[in-house]
């Protein structure tokens, strides 16, 4: 008898764990969002944070003005903090591939190493998000390899800066950097893999508005960063694009891309390597049709 009730005990603490474990590894994942205009909270913060809170939005990535006293984004993230957000600070442009970009980024890293120091615990930043797409830079189509080369410096060396900082790094990439080769002093490969390998976790820009496609896209980033114990925040459009109506879900509205959002996440809900949601971005989201 005492025997069938240990196992029995044991049966139901192994059974509560996995649900705990369950219930954890739920609560991890990102529904995140970026927030380019930080005037928002300079003109009304209470209401960005109020349209957060109702997204259930964990995590913001939300750009740097260095014109903006340290303050604003104290108060900001320790606000945040209470509704459990983390917030990223965002920035970069496709020019930081070059020599004069990374004055940008050298100015970025000073200000964070500045702002960290100055900021309690709960008005620090959670890491940094850097938005560099070297495929806008003209560089891009006269010497491609070249470019690449230059942006693989350019993560390099923010990642370096970073760490010191004890800062986790993450990155926004196309979807399709799958398909781009590289063979350079940083070796040879794919670059999307490259990029996974190099950085703490990687928003993909899946922008399309169908779950099917979306996963399509996704596949094989996911499963390369699961290998690595790497994360993919999965990313969506809002705002209306010029590339074509199955780029956004700005045509369908909201409740249509949460209907397909939920198949996306229910199909990667156990896999290694999906980190969540990502949806682009606050400004068009909270004009976005219901």
């Amino acid at each position: 008898m005492v025997k069938f009730l240990a196992a029995f005990m044991f049966v139901i603490i192994f059974v509560a764990g996995e649900a705990n474990l369950d219930v954890r590894a739920a609560a991890v994942n990102d529904k995140a969002t970026w927030l380019w205009n930080p005037m928002m909270i300079v003109n009304d913060e209470q209401e960005a944070l109020t349209f957060l809170e109702q997204k259930q939005v964990n995590k913001v990535y939300i750009q740097i003005d260095r014109k903006f006293s340290q303050k604003v984004y104290q108060n900001f993230i320790q606000h945040a903090a209470g509704k459990g957000i983390r917030v990223y600070a965002l920035d970069g442009a496709p020019e930081w591939c070059v020599q004069n970009g990374l004055t940008d980024q050298s100015q970025l890293m000073s200000w964070l190493a500045n702002y960290q120091k100055a900021s309690s615990k709960m008005q620090q930043f959670a890491g940094v998000h850097l938005d560099v797409e070297p495929y806008l830079y003209n560089g891009w189509t006269t010497n491609q390899q070249e470019t690449i080369k230059d942006y693989q410096a350019m993560l390099m060396k923010a990642k370096n800066s970073l760490d010191a900082l004890h800062l986790p790094i993450e990155m926004d990439m196309p979807f399709w950097f799958d398909q781009i080769s590289y063979k350079n002093s940083y070796g040879k490969g794919l670059l999307s893999e490259w990029v996974i390998a190099h950085t703490s976790g990687v928003t993909i820009m899946a922008y399309r508005d169908s779950a099917s496609e979306i996963i399509n896209l996704v596949n094989n980033e996911i499963s390369y960063a699961g290998k690595l114990g790497k994360s993919i925040d999965v990313g969506v459009e809002t705002q209306k694009s010029a590339e074509g109506n199955d780029v956004s879900f700005f045509e369908e509205g909201e409740t249509y891309m949460n209907q397909e959002l939920s198949k996306v996440s229910n199909h990667f809900a156990r896999v290694a390597g999906f980190n969540g949601i990502a949806v682009h971005h606050v400004g068009s989201w909270m004009t976005m049709k219901p």
